[in-house]
C-alpha cells in the first residue's frame, strides 16, 4: 500500500538558497518539485528498508510578501503565487503579508538614536516575516493528528521545527527533510530520513521555451 505523502515547503528558505547557489541563473520549475522530491524520498526510504511507494496527497507552499504598493517585485510575487502556483494540480499556497515595524538605529560612534532617515526624513522601518514558520508547524501537527498523511517531506532548514518533528514521529509517522547542504543539520538529524536538495537540483531546473 502506498504511503500518503504531503510536502511542506518553506518558500523563502528554499528560494533564497537556490538564488545564491545556482550560478547559471537557472529558474526552479516549481510544478515539477513534488514529483522530484517524492522520487528522491522513495530512494532514501528504500535504502532504510521501506519499500512502499509514496503517493502525493498535496504540496503546501508557505510564503511571505511585502504589501508595499511601491514594490513591483513583491506585486509580481503575489500574482505568481496566487494566479500560477496555487492553480497547479496538487498545490496549495499560503501567502502571508510581512508586517512593517518602525525601528531605531543607534550610531555606535556618538550614541545618537535615529528613528527617521537623516537624508529623506522618512521613518526607518524593517520587514518582519509574519508567521510562516508557525503556519508550517501548525499544519504539520494538525494534519498529523487528523491522520491526513503517513509521510511528510519538509523542505526547510529551520531548527525551530525540531520539537514539532519529534512529536509527529512519536505517533509513528515519518518526516523526511530536504535541505541545502551545510544548513539545517539539527532538523535533518531529528527527521526519520533526509537528503540534500543539491542532489535533485538539476531535475528542478526549468526548461526555457
Amino acid at each position: 500500500m502506498a504511503y500518503r505523502t504531503r510536502v511542506f515547503v518553506d518558500f523563502w528558505n528554499f528560494q533564497l538558497q537556490w538564488n545564491s547557489l545556482r550560478e547559471d541563473d537557472s529558474r526552479c520549475d516549481w510544478p515539477r518539485m513534488p514529483a522530484v522530491l517524492l522520487e528522491r524520498a522513495e530512494q532514501v526510504l528504500s535504502r532504510a528498508g521501506v519499500r512502499e511507494p509514496l503517493q502525493l496527497e498535496e504540496a503546501r507552499v508557505y510564503a511571505s510578501y511585502d504589501a508595499d504598493p511601491r514594490s513591483a517585485t513583491d506585486a509580481r510575487l503575489r500574482d505568481w503565487l496566487a494566479n500560477f502556483l496555487d492553480r497547479q494540480p496538487g498545490f496549495r499556497v499560503f501567502a502571508k503579508e510581512r508586517v512593517r515595524r518602525s525601528r531605531a538605529v543607534k550610531c555606535r560612534n556618538c550614541g545618537v538614536v535615529f528613528t527617521d532617515c537623516p537624508n529623506c526624513h522618512q521613518p526607518l522601518r524593517g520587514s518582519q516575516e509574519k508567521g510562516v514558520d508557525t503556519a508550517i508547524v501548525t499544519d504539520l501537527l494538525s494534519l498529523a493528528w487528523e491522520a491526513a498523511y503517513d509521510v511528510a517531506i519538509l523542505v526547510s532548514s529551520d531548527a525551530d521545527m525540531v520539537p514539532c518533528v519529534q512529536r509527529i514521529q512519536e505517533k509513528g509517522l515519518k518526516v523526511v527533510n530536504a535541505a541545502w547542504r551545510g544548513r539545517g543539520n539539527a532538523l535533518a538529524r531529528a527527521c526519520w530520513a533526509s537528503f540534500y536538495i543539491e542532489d535533485v537540483a538539476d531535475g528542478l531546473v526549468r526548461q526555457e521555451d
